[in-house]
């Protein structure tokens, strides 16, 4: 019989619910708790989700015997603070990207991982992604290496709004959030550490405090390079479009389709058992605890990606 597993979600928005619906798609998962920062919004989504408990205190919710693991889908600011909290409370954790905004945090949480054992892990959807598998399949059996990933990252966000258009408490930041899923991908798919960084940044935006455009340039120590756009600025298409081009071959990313350098669309609906990344990152995350093994995208496997975003943002400052 499969081992049931008690899950608590801290943070009810738009990306928390897309957490609540892949939940429901794991045999054995239940959600026994959700936490939120307005008491009302998140009892209206925990009666729609059939969750019991609800507070607006992740420190109640790590007191309950009925929890035994917890996903995070709280401000950036508070991922590492309260995964250390979940860890030392002896709940798993998931804290969705980025795991940290500073790299000192995100190394005190692999260190109270370390001491507790039990599974650390951070929301790097782009390993799960149908898409990306698909490459990742084509690199591990050396049927492809990769020259080069060239990847632009749009929205437009202008104000401080969420996915569902409502007001966010907090502000995303191009850097430590949307080139964390990139930065992160080319050392995970090339299979090499970055050894060389550059960085230049647009205006800083006069109320939100942040650049609104960025360019990245990376080169791993296997010598393939990456060329990362990134605007809060572009009016369309909005989303992350990756290139990868290979020495035996071209594929185009977008979101969970996969195309091939000629622009037509390859099958991966085959890849994994959805074509949901989010779904398959939760997947993950509750097989790691079955199985007491380390998670793809562990706190400690993500590390080296914030290692850069640090070097990053010394020649940002």
């Amino acid at each position: 019989m499969t081992k049931p597993i008690n899950v608590a979600l801290a943070g009810a928005g738009a990306f928390g619910q897309k957490h609540l619906d892949a939940l429901k798609l794991i045999d054995g998962v239940k959600v026994t708790s959700v936490i939120g920062r307005e008491l009302d919004k998140t009892k209206e989504v925990a009666a729609r989700y059939g969750i019991a408990h609800v507070t607006t205190e992740l420190d109640e919710t790590l007191a309950r015997a009925d929890v035994d693991a917890v996903i995070l889908c709280t401000p950036t600011q508070m991922h590492a603070e309260q995964s250390i909290a979940c860890l030392r409370a002896g709940k798993h954790v998931q804290a969705e990207i980025p795991l940290c905004d500073k790299l000192a945090d995100g190394q005190a949480v692999v260190a109270e991982q370390e001491k507790t054992g039990l599974v650390a892990m951070c929301g790097h959807t782009r390993r799960f992604n149908p898409s990306h598998q698909y490459v990742r399949q084509r690199i591990v059996a050396g049927e492809l290496n990769i020259h080069q990933m060239d990847v632009q990252t749009y929205f437009f966000r202008r104000t401080n709004m969420n996915a569902l258009g409502q007001p966010r408490s907090w502000t995303d930041h191009l850097l430590w959030h949307h080139a964390a899923h990139t930065v992160d991908l080319f050392q995970y798919q090339t299979r090499s550490r970055v050894v060389k960084a550059n960085a230049v940044q647009g205006p800083i935006h006069p109320v939100l405090g942040i650049a609104m455009d960025m360019s990245i340039q990376l080169k791993a120590e296997n010598g393939a390079i990456c060329t990362l756009s990134l605007s809060f600025n572009n009016e369309g298409p909005l989303g992350t479009f990756f290139r990868y081009i290979g020495d035996t071959a071209t594929y185009i990313a977008r979101y969970d389709d996969l195309f091939n350098g000629k622009d037509e669309k390859l099958d991966v609906s085959k890849v994994d058992v959805s074509m949901n990344g989010i779904e398959l990152q939760d997947r993950e995350f509750i097989a790691a605890i079955r199985e007491g093994r380390e998670p793809n995208a562990s706190v400690r496997q993500v590390l080296p990606c914030y290692e850069v975003l640090h070097q990053l943002e010394q020649q940002l400052s």
